[in-house]
């Protein structure tokens, strides 16, 4: 029987210990190592011909459980947790290119991915073409050493859809993997690895958390790709707590009645801040002005799209620090996703390590701000917005 999404939510991930009467809630293995009472039983476990757990740095129950969860609502076949997003980010990179080897990206990404790109896959003999995936003849760029294609399912911070499936029957044809970060929109909002994309990869410090208290990263594949990944993983060492695999576990089991509530409320101000004068450009996918509305809307389920937007100030920079300063209890964050509203600075925050010309290149004016959009009462954030434009 297939179990819908807030099923799944609920009932995977509990790896519980042997009992006839186990606990409710899994509990926390904050152990590092585990003990054997014989060598053939360490072989046996070293050889997959059974269960158990050696080291935590390779693999604990906590983690299992996460990555259960996240394989079952992404429906991949495996998943992997680390350390952060960059963490997973960059072990599913390495885990498929050498010296010599060719990617190519999208332009606008999270700025440490485009940096990780950038700077230091070129100290490994690693060429990276960035590229604009909505405007340039992607398919000409593929070269034979072309391995990975890199793109975000919305791109940060200027919230383009692009067409996954597109992209992943353009890397297959020329025998390459797509990677997408998934992270902006999550599985409520859209499921790339059903659209062809081969390896997903998620901050889960963001949406999967959602409270701002965790750290962490899960790439989800097939199993062959997730093994190679983890093989990669285990020697560079990018390990989870398990207390924070818990917290990620516990907060997993709300994220669609969450993401339905930032959805609505991204909705409402999005239409609301595209009116102001003060506003050259509200970017969002959900809105019909959206360059990549009719994308998003085929594309996404539920008619949801994500709780992340941004805005471009008609005053340029002044604006966006005169706004910064006049709003009250939205925080400005160098982060995103949790249940209040907050606003960041891309030109100086996630994007600050890109070189300004990349920037412009890119779209990211000194005018623009991201906010993303918390799970209060709708009136009440329009309202701290409509009073706080008027300063600027």
């Amino acid at each position: 029987m297939r179990k819908e999404f807030m099923t799944k939510l609920t009932h995977l991930g509990n790896k519980m210990p042997d009992s006839v009467s186990p606990p409710k809630v899994l509990p926390i293995y904050m152990s590092s190592v585990f003990s054997f009472d014989d060598v053939e039983t360490l072989d046996a476990v070293y050889a997959k011909e059974a269960e158990g757990y050696v080291y935590s740095r390779m693999s604990n129950p906590v983690h299992d459980s996460l990555a259960e969860m996240m394989a079952a609502i992404e429906e991949g076949q495996d998943a992997r947790v680390y350390s952060s997003g960059m963490a997973a980010i960059t072990m599913s990179i390495m885990a498929h290119v050498k010296a010599g080897d060719h990617i190519i990206a999208d332009r606008v990404l999270y700025g440490g991915s485009f940096q990780f790109l950038k700077d230091e896959l070129k100290k490994l003999n690693i060429e990276v073409t960035f590229l604009d995936f909505q405007k340039d003849d992607i398919e000409k760029y593929f070269r034979s050493n072309t391995t990975l294609v890199y793109m975000e399912t919305i791109s940060n911070p200027l919230m383009n859809v692009l067409d996954i499936q597109k992209y992943a029957d353009m890397a297959h044809s020329h025998g390459t993997k797509l990677i997408v970060d998934n992270t902006f929109a999550t599985p409520v909002i859209c499921q790339p690895l059903k659209l062809g994309a081969d390896i997903v990869v998620y901050s889960a410090t963001k949406y999967i958390c959602g409270h701002s208290d965790v750290i962490g990263g899960v790439v989800v594949s097939d199993k062959n790709t997730m093994e190679k990944i983890h093989q990669t993983a285990s020697i560079y060492g990018p390990t989870m707590s398990p207390f924070d695999a818990w917290i990620l576990i516990r907060s997993l089991r709300t994220l669609e009645l969450r993401m339905k509530q930032h959805s609505e409320n991204a909705m409402k101000l999005a239409t609301f801040l595209e009116k102001q004068p003060q506003v050259r450009k509200v970017y969002y996918p959900g809105l019909q002005s959206s360059s990549t509305h009719d994308i998003a809307k085929e594309t996404f389920f539920n008619n949801l799209y994500g709780g992340m937007m941004s805005i471009d100030l008609a005053g340029g920079e002044k604006a966006a620090f005169d706004l910064i300063r006049s709003l009250e209890s939205i925080k400005f964050l160098p982060s995103l996703a949790s249940f209040s509203t907050s606003m960041s600075y891309p030109a100086k925050t996630s994007h600050r390590g890109m070189p300004e010309e990349e920037r412009e290149k890119a779209g990211i004016t000194m005018g623009l701000l991201r906010i993303s959009v918390g799970l209060e009462s709708t009136q009440d954030l329009i309202e701290e917005f409509e009073k706080a434009l008027k300063t600027i």
